[in-house]
Order: structure tokens, then sequence, then C-alpha cells
């Protein structure tokens, strides 16, 4: 079911009937993540990573995605952010059913950002039939013509090359990523923390990607250049019932670091912070929530939403003091579960690109 259109939240409601998919409560927090988890598999520390097969899915966990995100250039130095994003999410847990009694459901979210535009796509898919998938080997993501596959020379533990395609009504790209340094375990070896509590997910990341390729948005198309990160997490609960979403930056330091910050917001107003220090070889510093100030500011109204498009990030043991500026401020995802999600720029002690996402607003 293709929908190179926005989705009405009443639209998407009666295709979560006919797939067969609960609508989410402001109770289970943003998308209905923090929902009872009862029969599908636990997040626990201690998880021994397998790669090709962790790249695939894991059909006994509720939620699970593959998510690339793209800061470019093209040969003029107009900046452009790119965004591909593969969702699974499991109706019911127990074993696998065959054709469409199988009870996955796949989503996906496309997207191309300017300074003066920002233009997405969402399409979704019933699993078992093959409109959508992922096999770890040899490597393939897809949903209907979306494509996420492994290049030539592909190396399971960089998950490198990959070549990577979408299209919208109105733009489209197809891009080629590389890069030559082994995948992050996020948090405590991959099992990362989103509350004090028992919320966790399966995290790792790629965020080393070296990109080329072509984009089309609303006139001809023109050739890029950048860098990309890519974010592969599951989980059965990633959000408790008080938690009503989350910001998230994935940076790129000019100095060949990288910084991935995320708060999971509360209720009653002590939201949870964690992050990665990856240093240019990739090795890695988890940071705890004493390390992380993140501090919003500037908040604008986007769709009718106010939402904090500007950040002030501090890690003093880092001596990273930075402010970022989006490049599109209106970078809304009117997708059936709505969203801000676009690239930025930061400076201060520090300088760079990245992106940023926010969550339940």
């Amino acid at each position: 079911m293709s929908a190179e259109r926005h989705i009405s939240r009443r639209a998407f409601a009666g295709g979560l009937a006919l797939l067969g998919l609960p609508r989410p409560t402001r109770a289970q927090g943003f998308a209905g993540l923090g929902a009872d988890a009862d029969g599908y598999a636990s997040v626990t520390p201690g998880k021994v990573f397998s790669f090709p097969a962790d790249h695939g899915p894991h059909p006994d966990f509720r939620i699970e995605w593959w998510y690339v995100t793209a800061n470019l250039k093209d040969a003029a130095g107009i900046a452009y952010g790119a965004q591909w994003t593969l969702f699974r999410q499991a109706l019911a847990p127990g074993a696998q059913l065959e054709g469409w009694a199988n009870q996955q459901i796949w989503m996906a979210h496309a997207a191309v950002t300017r300074a003066d535009a920002h233009r997405t796509a969402e399409t979704f898919a019933r699993g078992g039939v093959g409109q959508a998938g992922v096999i770890a080997e040899p490597f393939q993501a897809w949903i209907d013509s979306w494509t996420m596959r492994r290049g030539s020379g592909f190396d399971a533990n960089t998950i490198s090359p990959l070549e990577l395609s979408a299209s919208g009504k109105d733009f489209s790209y197809a891009f080629h990523l590389e890069a030559d340094r082994p995948l992050v375990l996020q948090g405590e070896g991959g099992y990362s923390k989103k509350s004090e509590r028992e919320q966790a997910s399966y995290y790792y990341s790629q965020p080393f990607f070296k990109l080329r390729g072509r984009l089309r948005i609303d006139e001809g198309p023109v050739d890029v250049t950048g860098q990309a990160w890519m974010d592969r997490e599951w989980s059965s609960r990633p959000l408790a019932t008080d938690q009503t979403g989350w910001d998230w930056l994935a940076l790129h330091f000019a100095g060949g670091e990288k910084l991935m910050l995320y708060r999971m917001r509360q209720k009653d107003g002590h939201d949870y912070a964690s992050g990665t220090w990856i240093l240019a070889d990739a090795t890695t510093r988890r940071l705890t929530p004493s390390d992380i100030r993140m501090t919003p500011h500037a908040p604008v109204e986007v769709e009718g939403h106010r939402l904090p498009v500007a950040w002030q990030i501090a890690v003093p043991s880092l001596s990273v003091a930075i402010e970022t500026a989006p490049l599109n401020p209106k970078a809304w995802m009117g997708t059936s579960f709505a969203y801000w999600e676009g690239p930025i720029s930061f400076a201060g002690s520090h300088a760079g690109v990245g992106y940023l996402e926010l969550t339940g607003y």
C-alpha cells in the first residue's frame, strides 16, 4: 500500500483497523510504545550481538526499526537532509503465521529537507506476503519500491556498503553509503536503558557512513555528498506509561567525533537522559544522565505544535558546550504518528552537523 501523500489521522485509524493494529492511547506514550508487552521477548543486559543475523528482523520483540539520516551538500554548497526509515511492529506475540495471517505490520517514512522545503512520504504493508521485510543474509530491507540493500564487497561488521533509495510524489533519492569503521553498540554493550526502571532496547549504530548519490526535490536532480548515520533498535516496551516521547540527537563533529544523545520525557519532569561519545576510531564512552545537559530554547509553532527545534547541549566532562540550529524549522513529519525530524548544524566549543528528532509534542 503505497502512500506518496500525507495520510490523515482519520485515514490512518481506518488503516489500522484494516491491518489489525490497535490504536494507541495517550497513556501508552508516543505511538503506543509504552503499551503492555506481555508475551513478547524481553530486553535484558548481556546480549551478545551477532552479525549479519542481528541486521535482520527480531519478530519475538514488539517493535523494531532500521533508521538512516544524512547531512548532505551539492556542488554549490546548498545543504540538504535525507531520512529513510523502516519500522516493524508485531500485532501479537507467538509463532509467526503465514501469508495474510502474519502478525507483522511494516511502515516506512522517507523525507528530503532543504532550508526552504521539506518533503515526506509514508507507506504501509502487511507482513507475510512479500510486500515488505528484511533479510539478514544477503542483507536487504524493503517496502514496495523503497530499498536498502547490500552493495558489492559487503561487510556485515560495518553494514557497508549499502545502496539506499526511496521516492515520494515530489522527491526521490538514490544513495551509495560506505563505512570503514565498525558498528557502535549503544548503552551498555548494546543494552540501552530508557528509564531507571525496566524500559530498554537493543541498540547499535553505524555513524561513520560517507554518502554519495543523487536526490530530487521539486525540480531536477542534484548530485550530493555527505555523512550518514544508521540506527538499529528493537524492543518490546521502550517507553514507560508516564513517558510522553523523546528528544534525540545524532551529531557529526568536524574533528571526526560523533555524539548520540537522547532525553526521554516524563510527565513529572524527571526526564531520563543517556548518550554515547564516539571517537574518530570508533572507541566509545557511555554517558550517564549526570553527564548530560540538554536545554531546549527558541521554540517554534509547527502544524499546531510548539516544538524546541534549537538546543543548548553541554557535556562538561568532555568540554562540549554547543548550540544547535535547524536547517529548516518546519521539518514536520506529517505522518500517521507525527513527529519533527530534520537536519541541524551546531557551533560553540565544537562545530558540525547532525539530525534532531522530537516525538510526543
